[in-house]
């Protein structure tokens, strides 16, 4: 899937060879625009993958503007362009915080340099976002008793106790199964038991710690979980402790 681009240039020339050089590299221009107010438009409209904005165009608005709106408002990562080096230009550039810059006259290569390093940093910027919302979240649930974290390769995945259904243990892993998804884990029976205790779970076999809000029925030892077609044995050094969780007429 191409990568979209914006480019926001005043000077049709140098818009078209800019163009041109993209679609050289693989990249798909999804709109153009030659002033500030228009860029943050096609922005909107179009939600491009990285905009390329010469800092000097026509308008009330001058890149560096309009860079900052779209970055603030929609996410998008802005690499500037411009034929201006001074030390003044820069600074006031910096403050916009861009993803990159390239000094006018370049070559196709500076281009492409500069997009793949920009999408690349803003990607690492939002995977520090997400892990900074999870761990916010983590702060919120840690006294929540009814919610479990379960790793799944680089994963934590939040998941309720009235959805996990059972546990399995698996020669060195153990599979956590949910009412959605099977989550296989490196760990063991003894440490999910110890993180579990306290809730509605309780080790039925030395392979299986069930969900008792889950238990659909019991027949000859063998337990069967609400939409599940897989049988659960009882151990038979667990069979007391089970009979005292449940309510049996």
């Amino acid at each position: 899937m191409p990568i979209n681009i914006l480019v926001t240039e005043d000077e049709s020339i140098v818009r078209k060879d800019i163009e041109r050089c993209l679609g050289n590299l693989g990249y798909n221009v999804v709109a153009s625009a030659d002033n500030g107010e228009d860029a943050i438009n096609m922005a909107m409209k179009h939600k491009p993958d990285l905009a390329l904005m010469d800092i000097m165009i026509k308008g009330d608005m001058n890149g560096i503007a309009a860079a900052e709106e779209i970055k603030r408002n929609m996410d998008i990562p802005v690499v500037f362009l411009t034929a201006y080096a001074d030390e003044s230009t820069l600074n006031e550039a910096k403050m916009a915080e861009p993803h990159g810059y390239i000094l006018k006259p370049f070559k196709d290569v500076d281009i492409q340099t500069a997009i793949e390093m920009a999408l690349h940093k803003h990607g690492k910027e939002q995977e520090v976002r997400q892990e900074t919302e999870f761990l916010r979240s983590l702060a919120e649930h840690k006294e929540d008793t009814n919610i479990i974290f379960v790793k799944n390769r680089s994963r934590l995945i939040r998941v309720k106790n009235d959805d996990l259904l059972f546990v399995e243990a698996l020669k060195d892993y153990v599979v956590v199964h949910t009412t959605t998804e099977s989550y296989t884990i490196h760990s063991t029976m003894k440490d999910v038991e110890t993180k579990l205790s306290g809730s509605d779970f309780m080790r039925v076999h030395r392979s299986y710690i069930i969900n008792i809000e889950a238990i659909e029925s019991i027949k000859y030892s063998m337990i069967t979980i609400r939409g599940m077609e897989k049988e659960i044995p009882v151990g038979g050094s667990y069979k007391d402790a089970l009979a005292q969780r449940i309510n049996l007429l």
